[in-house]
């Protein structure tokens, strides 16, 4: 099965809106179906956030001390099963090496349904 451009749409999308922080926000949570589910563990162990809100506040929360400089890398991007799978590489002035992983999204209708951002490689803060 091929990854269909709607798919790519969304996941460029995503990204762009990423990039572009706190003032994404909208875009962002445009993406996302009302009972989203999203995975992360940017505090270090696996957070589940369920719903649109829980989605959307768990956003903010990264945006809050935002790091300067911040340049979100897209190296590929393939269907994985039922999934399409997204590798990315972070970089910034002050991290001591790239943060990189990769995001595994569930699309519905033009939507996001499920999310996990999985972090591969993080520096030593």
């Amino acid at each position: 099965m091929k990854l269909d451009q709607a798919q790519r749409d969304v996941v460029d999308r995503f990204f762009k809106a990423m990039q572009a922080g706190k003032e994404g926000e909208e875009a962002l949570m445009a993406l996302f179906s009302g009972d989203a589910v999203l995975t992360e563990s940017f505090g270090g162990e696996p957070q589940t956030h369920h719903g649109i809100d829980a989605v959307r506040e768990s956003f903010r929360c990264t945006w809050e001390q935002p790091v300067p400089d911040v340049k979100l890398e897209v190296n590929r991007v393939d269907l994985d099963g039922a999934q399409v799978r997204a590798e990315w590489t972070c970089t910034a002035p002050a991290f001591p090496t790239p943060i990189k992983g990769h995001d595994l999204f569930k699309i519905s209708d033009g939507k996001i349904s499920k999310l996990e951002i999985i972090v591969t490689e993080m520096p030593a803060m």
